[in-house]
């Protein structure tokens, strides 16, 4: 049997803001009504284990050593860091994504589509997002638009907004509201009692998880039972899945075949999900049976309880009053902008989120802290100057990982980020003139008339590039050619002066000479609009004409960063070596051209070491085992490898991409 785990304070501290179920046993009101037979365990996760690979290798270059030890330590991931360079400080960070998780339900299971990216966007840049299809380039993207499937969710990290005007908020309180924040800041100073006894409350959480623990069962046993639940849920889905493709007139035979297969599935389920009840009924009769840790746990208990009720009868201290002003003004910006029911709801949860923080005893004055606190409900507005008698003057914290209502993104989609898409026909309504569609959205983002909008409309149509655009004003979509409803697609989306412009691959389904029109005109715009661009392509020629630095992502994660010069002249993952040596452009004649061999991983599974291990022919051993940091290159070069490691043995990079520079130039004239 594995060690038991005590749930240390630190880890009850993160469950606040990072768990749903711990949510559900912090905000317990009564102590005293709990039942130990009908309480969930609380297990800790366990740390992730390293597969044993064999020792067979894959043969690589002449230069590359047969074996490579796991380093003792791994170096720190530096992507995440505030960058060194000066140039790069003096820039404004727009968009700061820190450790992003982004993951879908597909057909009953799991799919983790984004993996632990942390990428700081900055004001005026362009960025190319590059990578195979399926790498995650637009479902990253999708997250910060606020445009992810509705299967798809955020399950970890952070999105950070940089806005000033977006930020600053002003509400200015009626004689209700003034009554609504007196009962908000009564109800968080008697809340703030319960902070005098919290390291007694977190030894009695600390003694009830240890007690589930002994009621449920092993952290290998749970494990084990339920991924062959999940195995079975998903042949079964499968089946279901398979057999609504046939048909009854020519597979008869087959729907039989597979009706049988679906019954035993369904057995096998159940069977499966008894035996896990009758294990879990197996653990409470044990545990019934241990009279003798039954007694010393009710002991202990009434102990600390009687020990709690004491310690939260104090008096409150002139800093916690202070502190809680504060809070009370900054719950009432956070949900001003809401209509009556709505802000309620919301304030009633957050007072429930700050009431669980205070009983644990976390610092509520760590502004990091009490951000995350605020983001179980709403993005915390913090409160600046003002009082209560002329108007309250905050600044918000824009965490676009957080925002779950449609009135918040409202403000953001379309007037601060925008799309250009692949092909121009899914963004137009085929049924609408274009001035129309141009004119409504800027009638929903800017205070204007309709006469006003349409001349707005018309000049955005004429520095797009559309001839004769008063005339064309009233046109529908199919009256216009490819290009030019591309042109189109981008005058809506620049409509608004959005500050960031999302281009999903907007050449893709043109001829190579509208391409370099689009590409020409959105870099010209960029300069008049000053917007940042993210740029999402399979074409490394776009990238170097119009990106600046260049993300490479493969399987979820960004595998290098940096200045197009320095991941085209000097690229460092053996991906990007792959990805440079397929192009076309850099092929002999007579030659084959190059391809990568293999297919990306399942994101259905959890990877172990490096994901491009099994296509990469520089592999080494570790990269199977441990998976590989962000190795610094230069102040704005980063590469997640083992071969940059200092241990690692030297390897040089393809020959075909060895001197690149000139093809490059004479390619896309770089």
């Amino acid at each position: 049997m594995p060690k038991k785990k005590v749930v240390s304070p630190e880890i009850v501290e993160d469950s606040l803001v990072n768990s749903a179920a711990a949510e559900q046993a912090l905000e317990q009101e009564q102590l005293e009504e709990e039942d130990l037979e009908s309480q969930e365990p609380v297990l800790d996760e366990p740390a992730p284990a390293l597969e044993e690979k064999s020792e067979e290798q894959k043969e690589a270059p002449a230069k590359k050593s047969k074996k490579s030890k796991a380093p003792k330590e791994e170096p720190v991931n530096v992507l995440a860091d505030k960058k060194e360079d000066k140039k790069e400080e003096e820039r404004k960070v727009l968009l700061s994504v820190k450790n992003l998780d982004v993951k879908f339900h597909v057909r009953g299971r799991i799919l983790t589509a984004i993996r632990g990216i942390s990428l700081d966007i900055y004001e005026g840049e362009s960025i190319a997002i590059v990578g195979e299809s399926g790498s995650g380039k637009s479902v990253f993207t999708k997250t910060f638009a606020g445009m992810l499937d509705s299967n798809g969710f955020i399950d970890r990290g952070e999105i950070i907004f940089s806005d000033d005007e977006l930020s600053d908020t002003v509400a200015k309180p009626t004689n209700f509201d003034k009554k609504l924040l007196d009962w908000v800041l009564n109800y968080l100073n008697r809340a703030s009692l319960l902070e005098h006894g919290a390291k007694t409350y977190r030894e009695i959480l600390e003694l009830k998880a240890e007690c589930r623990r002994k009621l449920a069962l092993s952290e290998e046993e749970n494990e084990h039972i339920e991924n062959r639940i999940a195995e079975a849920k998903y042949q079964l889905t499968e089946a279901i899945n398979y057999k609504m493709t046939l048909s009854g007139k020519d597979n008869k035979a087959e729907i039989a075949e597979v009706k049988v297969k679906i019954k035993g599935y369904e057995a096998d389920l159940k069977a499966l999900e008894k035996e896990k009840k009758d294990a879990l009924k197996k653990h409470k009769v044990d545990f019934k049976a241990d009279t003798e840790y039954i007694e010393q746990y009710n002991a202990k208990l009434a102990e600390l309880k009687a020990c709690y009720k004491e310690e939260i009868k104090g008096e409150l201290k002139p800093e916690q009053l202070e502190r809680n002003e504060v809070l009370g003004k900054e719950i009432y910006l956070s949900c001003g902008r809401y209509d009556f029911l709505h802000r309620m709801f919301l304030i009633n949860k957050l007072l429930r989120s700050l009431r669980t923080a205070m009983k644990l005893g976390v610092d509520l004055n760590d502004e990091e802290i009490r951000n995350k606190v605020f983001d179980n409900a709403v993005f915390r507005v913090k409160f600046l100057d003002g009082t209560t008698e002329t108007q309250l003057h905050g600044t918000c914290v824009l965490n676009l990982a957080k925002i779950r209502y449609a009135k918040d993104w409202q403000k953001i989609r379309g007037s601060r980020i925008a799309t250009v898409f692949q092909d121009p026909m899914t963004s137009l309504n085929p049924i609408i003139t274009i001035g129309k569609q141009i004119t409504s959205i800027i009638t929903m983002h800017q205070n204007c008339s309709e006469i006003e909008a349409r001349a707005k409309a018309v000049d955005l149509m004429n520095k797009v590039g559309i001839p004769n655009a008063e005339n064309r004003f009233d046109d529908y979509p199919f009256q216009y050619s490819g290009g030019m409803r591309q042109r189109i697609v981008i005058a809506i989306a620049l409509s608004c002066q959005p500050k960031i412009l999302i281009c999903d691959e907007p050449t893709t389904a043109l001829d190579v000479t509208i391409q370099a029109q689009i590409l020409r005109l959105i870099k010209d715009l960029q300069k008049e609009f000053g917007y940042t661009i993210v740029f999402i392509t399979h074409d490394l020629g776009v990238v170097a004409n119009i990106a600046e630095r260049v993300a490479v992502l493969y399987a979820g994660q960004i595998v290098e960063l940096g200045k197009v010069e320095e991941v085209f002249y000097d690229p460092r993952h053996p991906y990007t070596w792959a990805l440079l040596s397929s192009l076309p452009q850099l092929a002999q004649r007579n030659t084959k051209l190059y391809s990568i061999t293999g297919t990306p991983p399942s994101l259905y599974n959890k990877i172990v070491g490096d994901p491009f291990a099994p296509r990469n022919p520089y592999c080494l051993k570790i990269d199977t085992m441990v998976e590989p940091p962000m190795f610094k290159v230069s102040d704005t070069h980063y590469a997640k490898t083992w071969l940059l490691d200092p241990r690692s043995p030297q390897i040089e990079k393809p020959e075909i991409i060895k001197a690149i520079h000139e093809k490059l130039t004479e390619a896309f004239n770089i």
